[in-house]
């Protein structure tokens, strides 16, 4: 499927992520003022619409900052992924995402930061438009071939699922951040800057409380070389102000009050551990 093909077939307004879907608004994150000059802007704004879900794209990372979607778990629809390839967003300059010229001939995969599954529902058109727009490369991270062998991805893949699992979501309707730590130390392969920290923000309401719970994947890059060889993933759950520290975002005051897990915050993060499993999570 060329660029064009898959613009194509953009047959309705590409509205983005919905800040009243919970009924209280949650704004999208503020780029602290430092890197809104890296922002790739879309008619005037940093905040790029898709279907279901809006991203912010490092024009100098060439990776999103930050994507915000919203699910709605009872309208989720079964809808095939044959035919979809990735692509670039043709809307987008095309030196500002890492496409395949990143993945081609190596061990990296493509990895979704806004969910597929998460975003096909709504009417018939809205689910296969979100489908279609979840492989636009500024959307996707690299990610190592066994990152789904790792146990500890067992709770990254399922945090989502595991939510639904564990908590009377009220409405079955959740809002969603997400995307990488950019560090100064990074590794760089192909002259890209790879990611080795990821994290996610999930919201929701439960007995008419808003509540929000921030997650942290760390990857170890260290022994990364020609072969591209990972270590090993740790997931951790961490607060909001901890986020926001690490990537440089600003969250709405509300995603702050609805984050009441001050115990969290460890003055030495290496006293942390992470996760073992999902019913380590404080939800």
């Amino acid at each position: 499927m060329t660029a064009n093909a898959h613009e194509s077939e953009a047959t309705i307004p590409r509205r983005g992520y919905a800040p009243d879907f919970l009924g209280t608004p949650i704004g999208l994150p503020a780029l602290d003022p430092a890197i809104q000059g890296d922002a790739v802007r879309w008619e005037g704004s940093e905040a790029i619409p898709y279907t279901h879900f809006s991203l912010a794209l490092s024009t100098s990372r060439r990776f999103a900052r930050w994507v915000a979607w919203n699910i709605d778990g009872a309208g989720i629809k079964m809808l095939s992924r044959s035919n979809l390839d990735f692509t670039k967003d043709p809307r987008l300059p095309a030196d500002a995402q890492a496409g395949n010229e990143l993945y081609a001939g190596n061990r990296l995969d493509r990895g979704h930061i806004a969910r597929r599954a998460d975003l096909l529902w709504g009417e018939d058109a809205e689910a296969l438009q979100a489908n279609r727009d979840s492989f636009y490369y500024s959307n996707i991270t690299p990610q190592m071939d066994d990152f789904n062998q790792s146990s500890q991805q067992g709770i990254w893949g399922r945090l989502e699922n595991a939510l639904y699992e564990d908590v009377e979501v009220e409405k079955l309707r959740v809002s969603v951040f997400g995307g990488p730590v950019f560090r100064d130390d990074d590794r760089i392969y192909r002259g890209i800057a790879l990611p080795s920290e990821y994290w996610k923000l999930l919201v929701y309401r439960e007995n008419g409380v808003l509540k929000a719970r921030t997650f942290l994947l760390t990857q170890d890059l260290n022994q990364l070389r020609a072969v591209l060889a990972l270590d090993e993933f740790r997931v951790y759950e961490i607060t909001l102000a901890e986020l926001e520290d690490r990537t440089r975002l600003r969250f709405p005051e509300v995603l702050h009050d609805a984050d009441p897990l001050p115990a969290l915050a460890i003055p030495d993060s290496r006293e942390r551990k992470p996760l073992a499993g999902t019913a380590d999570i404080h939800w």
